[in-house]
């Protein structure tokens, strides 16, 4: 039982660096979700269900799961498609950024290769 707990790991030290990135990415969002989720007013359950995206993706690439991988690609997506829906503002381009950055560290070949291989 002790063996199956040790072999969980929440950074993918053993992944490509595009994948490490991102994993870094996602735990960032995340937090700066948790945030926004007390400051957020109306829309703080939307910023608690982008935490449990990003960070669940973030953990699921660390474990090499094809599902985290999958999550992680939603909850890269999810903010972009907010910024689109409800308009870009001048305070949203920096934050814009790192959205496309985390998608193409995600979609970038090398992570797709890696995980065509490696993942279950």
């Amino acid at each position: 039982m002790a063996n199956s707990l040790s072999s969980r790991r929440w950074f993918p030290t053993h992944q490509p660096q595009t994948l490490q990135i991102a994993c870094a990415l996602l735990y960032w969002n995340a937090f700066l979700s948790l945030l926004d989720s007390f400051f957020g007013g109306g829309v703080a359950k939307l910023f608690l269900l982008l935490l449990l995206l990003q960070a669940g993706g973030a953990y699921g690439i660390s474990n090499a799961r094809r599902l985290g991988y999958n999550v992680a690609i939603a909850a890269a997506l999810l903010p972009l498609l907010v910024l689109v829906i409800t308009g870009l503002s001048p305070g949203a381009i920096l934050p814009l950024l790192f959205d496309i950055a985390l998608i193409f560290l995600l979609l970038h070949p090398m992570s797709r290769e890696f995980i065509k291989v490696w993942f279950r």
